[in-house]
């Protein structure tokens, strides 16, 4: 991100063309801002900071906009750039003059050597041509040992198998960089970086500004700056890359120059691409782009991908090119030509539609003439087999043709097609009937967003939205993490071989001949544990073990059989890849993979009864009160991957007297001490385990880390010497488990007002092999239903045992499932009733009385209930009116793009748990504080700040607020801070800064005396005089507590209600989220900025859940959505357009630590408010066009799982809706 938004402001910065700045900001303006950090990936924030952090630089932002809590309060204080850190344009440290020097100095040292050469020997540049056909033929060349790049990218996609003896880099050949423009065309060498071609093609005609347009949409700015133009059509040619940019330049009818040996030739693109691929030796030199003029000529440039402009392969592409002439009697559009090119649909590569092309040529558009191209065209687009989702891919390419087609034709009186959304998009060069309609590119929108909070005096610091701790650490990479401890003296590292197979013997495991299989040192397995340890790889209390290694046999593909040993990281990882494992599987049963395989068999897990919820009322009862009936209805969830920025990450150093200290990102340290104790079979006080910081947790460094933690350490206690181990993000991918899936059947019966009487749930829940969170589930799932008054409430849970990795807790872990669940039953009554869902979630929300029955002394007192109020302020607002009003309008003025909008409401049961906590004052004053809590950027270290400055503050003159920067919270340290316990649940900073509070009430008791004595003497009384003559007395100042909950309150309700508004394309179904209201109740915040950032990252993160991760597996279980490629998770441009967020304070509660509430979980809940707009639109779309698909046979009411994908929409919008649309224009016209 930092780097990205400082690539921007150096390159605007030496734009000369641009005005000067107003004091304090760059060139830089809000919209390049933006898409200055598409692309980049973050899972805490919800983006929106990040994004205005980045705005604060341009010259056209309004500071007032912009949600800089921490520099000053919105509507009270005056946004001043004064009050940011201060910002000179120009004057950012750049690439050193002295380094430039001795780069140069060193390049004319070289320039009598035939080829450069690296000081290893590894690395050749050459600088020409003829260098390289050296290099070529040299007898060591052999293309499996010795790699050609230029910018290397496209190891990102297809990652390196084994290592590479030599490499040649051929980015300095200067034949390669030529740029030659004219009338006739531009001709761009291959190693041309696509930013740089991008440049090239913006100063063109209408046709190559298209493609200029197209291109910003490939990969991201920083990928662009470097990938090179030829890379990516070798990608195409050779690999079957679906390139984009291969598709546009078919359509533009490119052509190639390539040498073979000593020869050039010169091939059309097309002829290029259809070639066998080439071979290691061929070298592509330039590719030339003609100029089409701009009379007549019509291009359009379309793709549908998850995600508009963040980094993701399209499911299709397409790139038409058509010249038209105007027919003088009809004053219809003829087609002279035109060029249809496709890509990305399961092909091998780019291709034109020749058969659809000899159709259309010489014909004007019609229905008929459009219809009869569509069928054409399905006979040309044959996805390969093993394709994924062949159907919709067809369709889009359906979609994308008669798009075009429709500019084109003047009579045909089509409503607006407007520039496809969130991952497709449409780009045309000359103004069409249909391009008159066009009002705006909502992928374009700029991001706007409001925030409303509010901070007390009452505790102050506490309350105040103070900056995080650390900021500067992590925005500048200062920040420690467990990969950044220097490695000490020795130090080797591992990874992970893990099974492929889900359930079979392990009959052995050898290396492949490879450069990176001569790496491996050692591998450790289940026989290195120790004598007297323990095969043991995580626990949770009471619950059940996991094993660390798969001992002779795989329960599920991805279980750790051992860890290879290397010199390096990169080895290790390299190393693992080599492992061939021998399976067997005879006398096997078949693996039990899915819920209905596990329900087949019976294979479960029991919870403990004192997890096991609670029904409510009498089914039966309810159901014969009903006025209607749903008797049997289905809901799916899938799973959803953390996607920490840091992946699994421990180092492990073997101390004196068996000891062992390992540094691992873990959010449970000390039962990661138990788990590695027991591995090696040790007392507990032989192992030490520290955590300063973890980089994103969410409940995935929770057990899983421990395995790794384990791993690490068994290796050092075998090899005597320190161990670590970084995953890389397939491996942790593959072993983390992940969210859990689930299959819901559900009976339900309702008053003809939409009151419901009843609810029966038959639930699956898929647990993997080893019980981890599991049995906790049915609790957490059940009682985030209770959000609404069910009358009875009936269940039955099985919690199923699976050959898969065991899925873990994951933020808002089944609390986010029921919610959702919820949600899909109370949508399903009101379609049932043809009822407006609101009117329904309103009648079904609880009164107190009912919310005692339901939860029991978690619902509090009745001035804590605050869900109503929430709700009502929403859904019952006149803006929400009006915008409902305006939705239906929308939809009924617009055949392909359909609008939706919902409100939804939320509760959320937690349950705060004991926790130490440690505070010591220093000779100088300031002050060491220890908490059993982990920073996992939650903002825990903040808030403890906080509250030691508040708590010792009636000590001070300043009532504390001077102590903020005397305080400083200290890593989390097994041996130091006993019984930690978790950092889960959204209460760890609260219990933390509770034990705070009550440890620095002994200091104050004790100092005080010594206060009011100075004071006695000479008046008012300096912290730091205070500290030195306590210390004279030898008072003691360090204090500890262990803060335990009231049983009285030992769970409270968090309530909250969210509106979202999404926009679907029917075409493609792309979903832009056009606006997201959150009201979250916080009670009394202790930090408004931190608690905002929490709500924000929290609800982002949802809606990944809710609408594009897709966390997939093979047919044996195994992980195959297993990197940034195949994963994505929501970026910039696909959060809300404009995202508002207020944070609710509702009555003080003194039972709560200061009146505050959980933030770090409950938010996520609130993202399902989007998938039940997109329900809306959805059905709008189907009523439009009278789809009827799924059990019910109807248009309004259907299944809509989680996730809700862009194919899962189309689907459910219809994939045959274009030609219906024409078969009905072809009746009419009848």
């Amino acid at each position: 991100m930092c780097m990205s938004i400082f690539s921007a402001l150096v390159k605007t910065d030496k734009a000369a063309d641009r005005p000067a700045p107003p004091q304090g900001f760059s060139k830089l303006t809000t919209s390049e801002a933006e898409k200055a950090i598409s692309g980049n990936l973050c899972r805490c924030t919800g983006y929106r900071p990040i994004i205005d952090a980045c705005k604060s630089f341009a010259t056209d932002v309004d500071l007032e906009d912009l949600g800089l809590n921490s520099f000053w309060k919105k509507g009270t204080d005056h946004a001043d750039v004064s009050k940011l850190p201060a910002y000179t344009s120009g004057a950012i440290c750049t690439f050193p003059e002295f380094l430039k020097s001795e780069i140069k100095s060193s390049i004319n040292q070289m320039d009598n050597v035939p080829v450069e050469i690296s000081d290893d020997g590894s690395w050749y540049h050459p600088r020409s041509i003829a260098e390289l056909q050296v290099l070529l033929d040299s007898n060591w060349f052999d293309e499996n040992s010795v790699k050609i790049v230029a910018s290397n990218t496209g190891s990102g996609v297809y990652k390196e198998q084994d290592l590479f003896d030599k490499y040649i880099d051929i980015k300095g050949i200067s034949e390669l960089s030529v740029i030659n423009t004219s009338s006739k065309g531009a001709e761009i060498g291959a190693a041309v970086s696509i930013s740089k071609a991008i440049d090239v093609f913006s100063d063109g005609n209408l046709v190559f500004r298209k493609i200029a347009d197209h291109l910003n949409k490939v990969a991201t700015p920083f990928v662009r700056n470097t990938a090179t133009i030829g890379g990516n059509i070798i990608m195409a040619q050779r690999l079957q890359f679906p390139s984009d940019i291969a598709t546009v330049l078919l359509a533009a009818g490119s052509t190639v120059t390539v040498q073979v040996a000593s020869k050039r030739l010169c091939f059309t693109l097309e002829d290029f691409l259809e070639q066998p691929p080439c071979d290691s030796r061929t070298l592509l030199l330039s590719i030339f782009v003609p100029d089409w003029g701009s009379d007549n000529v019509i291009f359009k440039t379309s793709r549908a991908s998850p995600r508009p402009f963040g980094n993701a392969v399209s499911y299709v592409n397409s790139a038409f090119l058509a010249r038209i002439s105007e027919a003088p009697s009809s004053g219809e559009f003829l087609i002279e030509d035109i060029r249809l090119a496709f890509g990305a649909y399961g092909t091998k590569h780019a291709m034109k539609a020749r058969n659809v092309e000899d159709f259309l040529r010489g014909k004007s558009v019609s229905p008929s003439v459009m219809l009869e191209a569509i069928k054409l065209l399905k006979d040309a687009i044959s996805p390969s087999v093993g394709t994924k989702h062949p159907e919709y891919r067809v369709s889009l390419a359906v979609s994308f043709l008669f798009s075009f087609l429709s500019s084109l034709g003047s009579n045909l009186n089509e409503t607006a097609w407007t520039d496809a959304a969130n991952g497709s998009s449409m780009n045309g060069c000359a103004e069409s009937s249909l391009d008159k309609h066009v009002k705006v590119d909502i992928d374009n929108l700029p991001i706007r967003s409001r925030q409303e909070l509010i901070s007390t005096e009452e505790y102050k610091p506490v309350g105040k939205p103070i900056k995080k701790a650390g900021a500067e650490l992590q925005a500048s990479g200062e920040a420690v993490y467990v990969d950044d401890i220097p490695a000490p003296k020795g130090c080797l590292y591992g990874a992970f071989i893990y099974s492929t197979h889900p359930h079979a013997h392990i009959k052995g495991i050898k290396f492949g001949s490879s450069l990176a299989s001569h790496k491996v040192i050692t591998v450790i397995d289940a026989k290195d544990i120790p004598s007297g340890g323990e095969n043991i790889g995580s626990t949770l209390a009471g619950l059940g073990d996991e094993a660390l290694f798969a001992d002779s046999f795989s329960e599920f593909a991805g279980q750790n059989i051992g860890i290879v040993i290397a010199e390096t990281q990169k080895y290790a990882h390299m190393a693992a890849k080599q492992a061939i494992i021998e399976y067997s599987t005879e006398n096997l049963e078949p693996p039990i993979l899915t819920i209905e395989d596990a329900i087949q068999h019976n294979s479960y897990f029991h919870p403990p009864p004192p997890l096991a919820p609670k029904p409510v009322g009498d089914f039966s009862e309810g159901m014969h009160e009903a006025d209607h009936k749903i008797l049997s209805a289905e809901v799916k969830l899938e799973s959803q991957y953390y996607f920490y920025m840091e992946t699994q990450v421990a180092l492990a150093i073997p101390d004196e007297d068996n000891c062992i200290t390992v540094y691992s990102s873990a959010q449970m340290p000390e039962a990661t001490q138990s788990v590695i104790a027991r591995c090696l079979g040790i007392p507990f006080h032989n192992v030490r385990v520290i955590t300063r910081r973890v980089g994103g947790g969410f409940g995935g460094k929770a057990m899983k880390a421990m395995h790794v933690a384990s791993a690490c350490a068994v290796a050092a206690f075998k090899l005597r010497c320190p161990i670590r181990m970084y995953l890389d993000r397939k491996t942790d991918m593959i072993m983390a488990g992940g969210r859990h899936p689930m299959n819901v059947k559900y009976s339900v019966g309702f008053k003809s007002d939409g009151r419901v009487t009843a609810l029966h749930l038959d639930l699956g829940i898929n647990s993997g092999i080893s019980p981890d969170y599991s049995p906790i589930m049915p609790m957490a799932v059940i009682g985030s239903m209770k959000k609404y008054n069910w009358g009875a409430l009936a269940f039955d849970i099985k919690v199923c045992k699976t050959n898969v990795s065991s899925k873990s807790a994951m933020r808002a872990p089944g609390e986010v499932q029921g919610s959702f669940i919820a949600e899909a039953i109370i949508e399903h009554v009101a379609s049932v009733l043809s009822a407006d869902t609101n009117t329904v979630r309103r009648k079904n929300l609880h009164d107190f009385e009912s919310l005692k029955v339901f939860f029991g002394g978690s619902a509090g007192e009745p001035s804590t209930y605050s869900l109503v109020t929430i709700f009502d302020k929403l859904a019952l607002s006149p803006d929400y009116q009006h915008r409902a009003v305006m939705v239906e309008h929308f939809n009924s003025g617009n055949r392909w793009k359909k609008r939706g909008i919902s409100c939804v409401p939320i509760t959320y049961a937690v349950s705060p748990r004991p926790t130490p906590g440690r505070v010591s004052i220093l000779n100088d004053g300031s002050i060491a504080v220890e908490v059993g809590g982990v920073e996992i950027g939650q903002g825990l270290w903040t808030k403890v700040k906080q509250m030691t400055a508040f708590a010792l503050g009636q000590l001070c003159p300043d009532g504390g607020e001077g102590l903020l920067e005397k305080v400083r919270v200290i890593q989390a340290d097994s041996l130091s801070m006993i019984q930690g316990g978790w950092t889960a649940g959204s209460t760890t900073s609260e219990t933390s800064c509770e034990a705070v509070r009550q440890s620095c009430a002994a200091l104050v008791e004790r100092l005080k005396p010594i206060k009011e004595d100075l004071e006695a003497k000479s008046g008012m009384v300096a912290w730091s005089s205070l500290i030195d003559q306590a210390a004279m007395a030898s008072v003691n100042l360090s204090a500890q507590a262990y803060w335990t909950p009231d049983p009285t309150s030992a769970s409270y309700l968090n309530y909250g209600a969210a509106v979202s508004e999404v926009e679907v394309d029917v075409l493609t179904g792309a979903t832009t989220i056009l606006r997201s209201d959150l009201v979250y109740d916080c009670g009394q915040s202790l930090n408004p900025a931190v608690d905002l950032g929490q709500v924000e990252g929290a609800f982002v993160q949802g809606i990944g859940f809710f609408t594009n991760e897709e966390y997939t597996t093979n047919s044996d279980g195994l992980v195959v959505n297993d990197g940034t490629w195949t994963y994505k998770i929501p970026t910039v441009d696909t959060i809300p357009k404009q995202f508002n967020v207020e944070l609710f304070n509702s009555y003080r509660n003194q039972k709560h630590v200061l009146s505050s509430k959980a933030s770090g979980e409950p938010p996520l809940l609130l993202a399902s408010s989007v998938h039940c707009a997109m329900r809306e639109a959805i059905r709008a779309a189907r009523k439009e066009f009278s789809v009827c698909t799924g059990p019910a046979n109807s248009a309004v009411t259907f299944q809509m799982d989680v996730p809700a994908t862009m194919v899962a929409v189309k689907e459910l919008c219809g994939l045959d809706v274009v030609e219906k649309h024409l078969e009905s224009l072809l009746a009419a016209k009848a």
